[in-house]
């Protein structure tokens, strides 16, 4: 079965904006009102299924900033397609594929996205959901105290070869530290999704995560294993996005519902 794609332009409810850090200028394809969320998008870019999670998080009570970072907005993902994002990310100086115990450059605009985003919205603080190649970046954008709801979504980077490789959560000591300090001290939790199959996502990262955060941190893992009950292929990545089957009682349906139960958790007021 698959993904659900949306039948209108594949952008549509989002403007596009221009918002720049420290000389770095980015499209940021801005929708809805409420307390903010980053959608950071996967390989190979703002996809339509990446844009379809966007909207579905508007449509939860948010405002959406979608930031593009590489590839073309919009456009559907194919074999080609892939391969070159794949190849241009791995190579750009902004972020970080195999270097372990190391922050992407990428991360201070994102961390200055999520400042700008909290200034315009309001609210106690904002998400932040990372997926795939992006899929360890809020958690480091959590080091700031205006992210109060991480989401690392089949967090893929740096590329698991090596015993090394996949433990590492794509971010310094220094950086890991004052995460655990929030979580220790601030309440802050962190949520993980991924399918038990994925060799993009070893256990190794999640294991690393549960001794790291302890029980402030959140795993959701859908199991992909051969004869799964749900019918699910070993090559599953991408949870809420092109392996998403927004179907009730699927996992996938149950883990976009728990990432967007989390933000109302941790960023919509709660019910009188």
């Amino acid at each position: 079965m698959t993904a659900p794609t949306d039948p209108g332009p594949p952008l549509a409810g989002f403007t596009p904006t221009q918002f720049t850090h420290d000389g770095t200028t980015r499209t940021v394809y801005r929708g809805g009102v409420g307390p903010g969320v980053v959608v950071i998008h996967e390989v190979p870019g703002v996809t339509p299924n990446v844009a379809a999670f966007g909207r579905r998080v508007v449509d939860a009570g948010f405002t959406v900033a979608m930031p593009s970072l590489f590839g073309e907005p919009g456009r559907a993902p194919s074999a080609g397609y892939l391969a070159r994002s794949l190849v241009g990310g791995c190579v750009a100086r902004e972020f970080t594929t195999w270097a372990t115990r190391t922050t992407s450059p990428v991360i201070e605009w994102l961390r200055a996205l999520a400042r700008d985003l909290h200034a315009s919205a309001g609210g106690p603080g904002v998400g932040a959901v990372g997926m795939c190649f992006t899929g360890g970046f809020a958690l480091a954008m959590a080091v700031d105290d205006t992210l109060l709801a991480p989401v690392l979504s089949q967090p893929s980077m740096p590329l698991p070869v090596g015993t090394e490789r996949k433990r590492d959560l794509q971010l310094s000591d220094a950086d890991l530290a004052r995460v655990q300090a929030r979580a220790t001290n601030d309440g802050l939790c962190v949520l993980g999704l991924r399918f038990t199959r994925d060799p993009a996502v070893p256990p190794e990262r999640f294991a690393h995560l549960r001794e790291a955060l302890g029980d402030q941190f959140l795993a959701v893992e859908i199991d992909s294993s051969p004869g799964n009950p749900h019918g699910i292929p070993r090559s599953a990545h991408s949870v809420l996005t092109e392996h998403l089957v927004d179907e009730p009682g699927h996992p996938t349906h149950d883990a976009l519902e728990r990432v967007l139960g989390f933000f109302a958790e941790r960023l919509l007021p709660a019910p009188s």
